[in-house]
């Protein structure tokens, strides 16, 4: 919401005299004077006249979960259990999931109720880095690296995927960077080379790394650091 209209809901002031209030530096966003009255507010800012306080920040989260094989990546599910599941009871209710894996796989995954800093982080266009340790069910072949650079064909969305890095680490195993997140991506782009998914942890997506001492259902905030990668 605009700042000059927020005023004027949350206040006696029209929109016309919170505009005069702005430009004569009555009001506060976040402790500092704020001079545009079309500042767009979101829900994680605070807002202040005279010292007044007008309006309270939400409290943003921003988690890193270790998710275990076995849980759905999912807010609730009448079948399944949820990696919602894990996290302590008052905190399910305001989060949703940053970037989904399959009930199969594990790792790096982002809970927070930033829907705009989510969107940065898994936004097929931004293309953020995911880097994902894949065991195949059949050695991988020498030149399953060139196909994925070149990008994989896939007929159903009638798409051919962004570039990736495959780095084979032993004859079925390998280190694989994506940059979108499409549905079951790694697993047909393997299969579409003639190999299976046996297993997939994710270990990053972009600068914020899974912790090697992060034990599967353990989570953790992210340092301010990690959050402010996501630009």
């Amino acid at each position: 919401m605009r700042l000059d209209r927020l005023i004027s809901n949350h206040s006696q002031y029209s929109a016309r005299s919170a505009r005069l209030l702005i430009a004569d530096g009555r009001v506060q966003v976040n402790s500092e004077v704020a001079r545009d009255a079309r500042m767009e507010i979101d829900r994680f800012m605070m807002v202040s006249l005279d010292g007044t306080l007008i309006k309270a920040p939400t409290t943003a989260h921003y988690l890193m979960l270790h998710k275990p094989v076995g849980y759905l990546s999912a807010t609730s599910d009448p079948l399944h259990t949820t990696v919602m599941e894990l996290l302590p009871e008052p905190l399910r209710p305001l989060l949703h999931i940053g970037g989904r894996l399959d009930r199969g796989s594990s790792g790096l995954l982002i809970l927070t109720n930033d829907g705009l800093w989510s969107r940065r982080l898994t936004a097929p266009q931004i293309k953020t880095p995911k880097i994902y340790r894949v065991t195949t069910a059949e050695p991988i072949s020498a030149d399953t690296p060139k196909r994925f650079a070149q990008g994989i064909y896939f007929a159903f969305e009638d798409l051919t995927t962004s570039p990736a890095q495959l780095e084979r680490l032993a004859p079925c195993e390998a280190r694989l960077t994506i940059y979108e997140g499409r549905y079951h991506q790694v697993k047909r782009m393997f299969h579409a080379v003639g190999n299976r998914v046996l297993s997939l942890h994710r270990e990053s997506m972009g600068s914020i790394v899974l912790d090697h001492d992060l034990l599967p259902g353990a989570f953790r905030p992210l340092i301010q650091a990690e959050i402010d990668s996501v630009g």
